[in-house]
C-alpha cells in the first residue's frame, strides 16, 4: 500500500520484490496434464505460451501480504468465492477477459468485473477445487465461455472484499481454445470483453481512483471503461510481479460517482 494514502481496493501496492516459496494452491500440479473438460479440474502450466512465464512465475512466489491488507478473516467469516483471471491472444496480442455487471445489481453494480462469484455447494471444498469449478461455471454463466477451452494455470491467495464480504480465490486460466462470448443475463451483465495487456499497461491509461470517502486505489482507462476496486488491484499486482509494469503518474486521480 502506498504510503500515507489509502486504497479503495485494498490491494498493496508497495514495489516489493517476490519473495521465493511454494505455489500458494495446494492442488496445483504442475506436472499434470493440461485441462481437458468441464469434469477435469486441473492446474497445469504445461504448454503454455512463452510470454505467460512471468505470470506463472508471479502465482508461484507472490505472498497474500502483497497483493492486499484485506485478507480472509481468521473466524472464517465471508462467503467463499472466485473469479476467473482468463488470458487469451487477439489480434493486438496478450488479453484479458472482463465483463460489466448489470447496474441493477445489488452487489457492485455497474463496475467492470471479471467473471465469478459465489462457491455453490455443488463446487466442492473451498479450499481445494472448489474455487476452480466456480471460476468455471461462473464465466460459463455469464459470458458464455466453453469451459472447456480453458486451460488453469495458477491460483492467487484468497483476498477479501470488506464491503461485500465476499473471499475471493482469483483462479488463473489461459484461453487456450476461445469460444464467442457475451452477456448471457442482462439482468446480472450489461456487457463482456476484452482488454489488450498493451493497454492496460499503457502509462496514458493508468490512473488513480479515488472514492467518495477518500480511499484512493489504481484504476485503468480501457475499453470505454474505468476499471477499479478489487479488479483493478488484482490486475495491477499481477503487471507489476510479472514485470510488465510500466513508470506511470500517481497523482492522476478520476474521481467515482458518489454511489460507488
Amino acid at each position: 500500500m502506498t504510503r500515507g494514502a489509502r486504497d479503495e481496493s485494498g490491494v498493496a501496492q508497495a514495489a516489493a520484490p517476490p519473495l521465493q516459496g511454494e505455489p500458494q494452491a495446494p492442488y496445483e500440479d504442475p506436472h499434470a496434464t493440461p485441462y481437458e473438460d468441464p469434469g477435469a479440474l486441473r492446474v497445469s502450466t504445461q504448454g503454455l505460451p512463452r510470454w505467460l512465464d512471468p505470470v506463472v512465475e508471479a502465482v508461484r512466489t507472490v505472498r497474500p501480504t502483497q497483493l492486499s491488507r484485506f485478507l480472509p478473516p481468521e473466524d472464517g467469516r465471508g462467503r467463499q468465492s472466485a473469479v476467473l483471471v482468463l488470458f487469451g491472444e487477439g489480434p493486438r496480442g496478450p488479453e484479458l477477459l472482463l465483463m460489466e455487471r448489470a447496474g441493477t445489481l445489488r452487489s457492485h453494480a455497474g463496475q467492470p468485473s471479471f467473471p465469478g462469484g459465489a462457491l455453490d455447494p455443488e463446487d466442492g471444498d473451498p479450499h481445494t477445487t472448489g474455487p476452480l469449478r466456480a471460476a468455471l461455471r461462473e464465466a460459463e454463466e455469464e459470458t458464455g465461455l466453453d469451459p472447456a477451452g480453458v486451460q488453469l494455470f495458477g491460483v492467487l491467495p484468497r483476498l477479501y472484499i470488506p464491503v461485500s464480504e465476499f473471499v475471493v480465490t482469483p483462479v488463473l486460466g489461459w484461453w487456450r481454445d476461445p469460444s464467442p462470448v457475451g452477456a448471457v443475463d442482462p439482468a446480472e451483465t450489461a456487457r463482456v470483453f476484452t482488454v489488450p495487456v498493451a493497454d492496460l499497461t499503457d502509462p496514458d491509461h493508468r490512473v488513480m481512483a479515488v472514492h467518495p470517502k477518500g480511499h484512493l486505489g489504481p484504476a485503468f482507462t480501457v475499453e470505454s471503461a474505468l476499471v477499479w476496486g478489487f479488479t483493478a488491484g488484482v490486475i495491477d499486482r499481477i503487471l507489476h510481479f510479472a514485470g510488465w509494469e510500466r513508470p506511470w503518474d500517481r497523482s492522476r486521480q478520476v474521481p467515482l460517482d458518489w454511489r460507488a
